[in-house]
C-alpha cells in the first residue's frame, strides 16, 4: 500500500497516462533473456524488416524471432570459440542493420560487454574509443573496414569481423546493390590479416548453443561512450538491470502492444536512445523493428511507414522537421503512427503541431541521457502534454532541482537549479574513471549537469544546459573535440567553438579563431581541415576570423559570450 507521502513527494504521479504504474517489478535476469522469451512465445512474428530505397519504393526482408534468437546463438558459440570471456569487451562499429542486432545481442550471451561505436567516427576517435574500452574484437562493415584496419595495430584488438550492409538485403535488391554500388560505395573489400573474419562464415561455422554464462543483472552489459559533462569521452557502464529497467519502463509508458506494434529504428542504435526506444523496447515485447540504416533518408523512414503501418516512430526534432516539409509528403499514407517520442533537443511547437496534423498520432517531448540508459521524462503520450517540457519523470524515477552554488539544497517549486535524477536506470559509474564517476554521482543521484525547473503539477522544464555541449540534428557535440582538432592547424593560435540557433538542427557549430601572427587561413580551409579529423556532425558549419577572443581574468575564453554575439 502506497503511503500518501510518496504522492505528495512525487506530485507527477497524478498526471500519469491511465495504467501506467508508478513502480514496476524487474526480473533478475540478463537482457538477452527478454529475446529468448519472445522468440519462444512469438517464433514466427516478424523482429526485423531490413532493406533500401529505390525512388519512391522499399524493398526489404523480415527475419523472425526464432531466426533472430537462432542466429545470436550462433554469434555467442562463434565468440567463445575467439577465447571470448565474461567481462571482454566487443565493439560494434555498424549502422542500423540485423548484424548489429546480432552482434549486440549475442555479445551479452558470451558473457562479454557490448561497445558500440558511431559509424561516423574517424580513426582518431575510433582508435581513442577502442583503447579505452579496451576491446578485443570488433564486428564492422565492409565500408569500414580500410578505417579498422589502419588502427588496429595500435589498439587490443585480436579479431576483426567484417560484414556486408546486402547479406540480409531481399534477393533482387541484393542483386541490384552488388551490380550498382557494393564496388562504387567501397563496400567490395579484400580482408588483409589472418584473424580478420567474415560474418556469416564466422556465424555458420559455430555450434547452435553457446555455453552457458553466468550474468548477474548487476553485471555490465555495455559501455555508451559520452562527454558527460565536461566533453571528455567516458564509457558510461550500464548494467543488464539498467537497460532493462529502462527498456520495461518505457514500454509500459508507450503502452506498448506485444507483438502487434512496428516501430521506426531510424535513430542509431550506437546511442542509448535508439538502442532502448527502438532494439530493446521491440525485443521486450515481440514487436517489429524496421531497421533504417541512414536516419537522413526520409523518403525511406515515410515508405516504410506507409508499407508496414508502422506504429512507433521515435526521433530528434529534425525527423520530424524533415517529414512535414518533406514535397512529397503527401503521396505517403502515414496515418498508422500511434505515437512518436521526440528527445536529444528541444521540440518546437510548430513542428509537434505540424506533424500531429499530417500523422494524426501523438509526438511528446521526452528527456534523458546516456548515463541513465536513457529515459528519465516524458510528456503522458496518451495524456496531459505541455509544450515545451519535457514532461514527467519515468515510474521508479525521482527528479529533484537543486541550487546550482552548492548542489546541496533543494529548489521551491517553479524556482531554477540543475535537475537530478535517481532511478534503477542510473549508471553504475564511468569506466575505469571513479572520480569522475565521484562527481556526477552523489548519494544515489545523478547530477545531469542541465538547468531545470519543476512546476506545481511535476512537469520540468529545461531551461539551459551548465554544460557547454551543443546538440545539432539530435548529436551530442562538445566543444573540445572540435577545439582540439582547430588547434591541431598550423595557422590556429587560438580557437572556441560555440552553438549557435538553426531552424532545422536546434544548433550549427560555429567556430571563432585567431591566427597567428603572419600566417593565412580561410574558412573553407580551415572547414576542410576539420572534415578530415572530425566525423562529419562535428565538422563546423562556419568559422569566423577575429582579433582576439573575449576572456575572463584568468585567461578562460568567455564561451557564452561569443555565443551571445
Amino acid at each position: 500500500m502506497e503511503t500518501k507521502g510518496f504522492y505528495e513527494s512525487r506530485p507527477w504521479l497524478r498526471f500519469y497516462d491511465e495504467g501506467v504504474p508508478a513502480r514496476l517489478d524487474y526480473p533478475p535476469i540478463p537482457l538477452d533473456r527478454l529475446l529468448i522469451d519472445s522468440s519462444s512465445k512469438h517464433p514466427d512474428h516478424p523482429a526485423i524488416i531490413f532493406g533500401a530505397r529505390l525512388g519512391t519504393r522499399v524493398l526489404d526482408r523480415q527475419l523472425n524471432y526464432v531466426y533472430l534468437n537462432d542466429t545470436v546463438n550462433r554469434f555467442a558459440a562463434a565468440l567463445q570459440q575467439l577465447n571470448v570471456k565474461k567481462g571482454d569487451r566487443v565493439a560494434i562499429f555498424l549502422p542500423n542493420c540485423p548484424q548489429f542486432v546480432i552482434a549486440f545481442y549475442g555479445t551479452l550471451r558470451a558473457g562479454g560487454i557490448a561497445v558500440p561505436c558511431n559509424p561516423l567516427y574517424v580513426e582518431r576517435e575510433l582508435e581513442r574509443q577502442l583503447n579505452d574500452a579496451g576491446a578485443v574484437i570488433i564486428i564492422t562493415l565492409s565500408a569500414f573496414y580500410e578505417r579498422v584496419k589502419n588502427i588496429r595495430a595500435s589498439t587490443p584488438l585480436r579479431n576483426v569481423i567484417v560484414t556486408n550492409i546486402k547479406e540480409y538485403f531481399p534477393q533482387l535488391l541484393r542483386f541490384l546493390f552488388t551490380v550498382a554500388r557494393e564496388k562504387k560505395e567501397g563496400h567490395r573489400v579484400t580482408l588483409t590479416d589472418k584473424s580478420d573474419l567474415w560474418f556469416q562464415p564466422f556465424i555458420s561455422g559455430a555450434p547452435a548453443t553457446p555455453q552457458k554464462v553466468q550474468v548477474e543483472p548487476e553485471d555490465t552489459a555495455c559501455l555508451l561512450y559520452t562527454g558527460g559533462t565536461t566533453g571528455i569521452p567516458k564509457g558510461a557502464e550500464l548494467s543488464h538491470r539498467n537497460l532493462l529497467s529502462n527498456t520495461m519502463a518505457g514500454n509500459a509508458l508507450a503502452q506498448t502492444r506485444e507483438a502487434k506494434d512496428f516501430t521506426i529504428g531510424a535513430l542509431p542504435f550506437f546511442h542509448s536512445y535508439g538502442m532502448t526506444s527502438v532494439m530493446n523496447m521491440s525485443i521486450a515485447k515481440a514487436c517489429t523493428m524496421i531497421l533504417i540504416p541512414n536516419p537522413r533518408d526520409i523518403l525511406h523512414v515515410m515508405g516504410a511507414i506507409a508499407k508496414h503501418r508502422a506504429t512507433f516512430y521515435p526521433g530528434v526534432p529534425t525527423m520530424y522537421v524533415a517529414i512535414i516539409n518533406h514535397p512529397k509528403v503527401k503521396e505517403f499514407d502515414l496515418s498508422s503512427i500511434r505515437v512518436c517520442l521526440s528527445a536529444a533537443a528541444p521540440l518546437p511547437r510548430e513542428v509537434q503541431e505540424k506533424f500531429q496534423a499530417v500523422t494524426g498520432g501523438r509526438l511528446v517531448e521526452a528527456y534523458g541521457l546516456t548515463e541513465t540508459s536513457p529515459g528519465t521524462h516524458v510528456n503522458p503520450p496518451y495524456g496531459r502534454n505541455k509544450p515545451g517540457t519535457i514532461g514527467l519523470p519515468w515510474p521508479d524515477t525521482d527528479a529533484k532541482i537543486m541550487d546550482l552554488e552548492t548542489g546541496e539544497r533543494e529548489m521551491p517549486v517553479g524556482e531554477i537549479g540543475e535537475l537530478i535524477v535517481r532511478g534503477p536506470q542510473v549508471m553504475k559509474g564511468y569506466w575505469q574513471k571513479p572520480m569522475e564517476t565521484i562527481d556526477v554521482i552523489r548519494n544515489g543521484w545523478l547530477y545531469t549537469g542541465d538547468i531545470a525547473r519543476m512546476d506545481e503539477e511535476g512537469y520540468f522544464q529545461i531551461v539551459d544546459r551548465k554544460k557547454d555541449m551543443i546538440i545539432s540534428g539530435g548529436f551530442n557535440i562538445y566543444p573540445r573535440d572540435v577545439e582540439e582538432v582547430l588547434f591541431m592547424h598550423p595557422a590556429v593560435k587560438e580557437a572556441s567553438v560555440v552553438g549557435v540557433p538553426d531552424e532545422y538542427r536546434g544548433e550549427r557549430i560555429k567556430a571563432f579563431i585567431v591566427l597567428k601572427e603572419g600566417m593565412y587561413e580561410t574558412e573553407e580551409g580551415l572547414i576542410t581541415f576539420c572534415r578530415e579529423h572530425l566525423a562529419r556532425f562535428k565538422v563546423p558549419s562556419s568559422i569566423e576570423f577575429r582579433a582576439d577572443l573575449p576572456k575572463s581574468a584568468i585567461g578562460k575564453v568567455l564561451r557564452r559570450e561569443l555565443s551571445a554575439r
